[in-house]
């Protein structure tokens, strides 16, 4: 059975070491839509990406951004794509 739920993709760099970052995202965003999400995927990748998809379309790039993304970032990214009406409570907050 096919699961018809959004998946999210956290491409990562390893020769940068950012498992351990990617990974505690991937828990933040678990955490906050465990009934809106199909799955979390960690993905090695290229050198110095950090990259965020929901599905194919990408939320967030390090290299465009210039840095890495806040959770709140990423979790009002993913919501607006998943739940657009759905309060994030606290990080929802400016």
């Amino acid at each position: 059975m096919a699961n018809s739920k959004p998946c999210v993709l956290i491409k990562y760099c390893t020769r940068c070491r950012w498992l351990l970052r990617a990974g505690w995202l991937a828990q933040e965003l678990l955490a906050t839509f465990e009934t809106e999400l199909g799955e979390v995927a960690l993905s090695p990748g290229d050198s110095g990406q950090f990259d965020v998809f929901v599905g194919d379309k990408l939320i967030w790039s390090r290299k465009e951004a210039g840095r890495f993304p806040e959770a709140k970032e990423v979790k009002q990214l993913v919501r607006d794509i998943i739940a657009p009406n759905r309060n994030l409570g606290h990080s929802d907050r400016p």
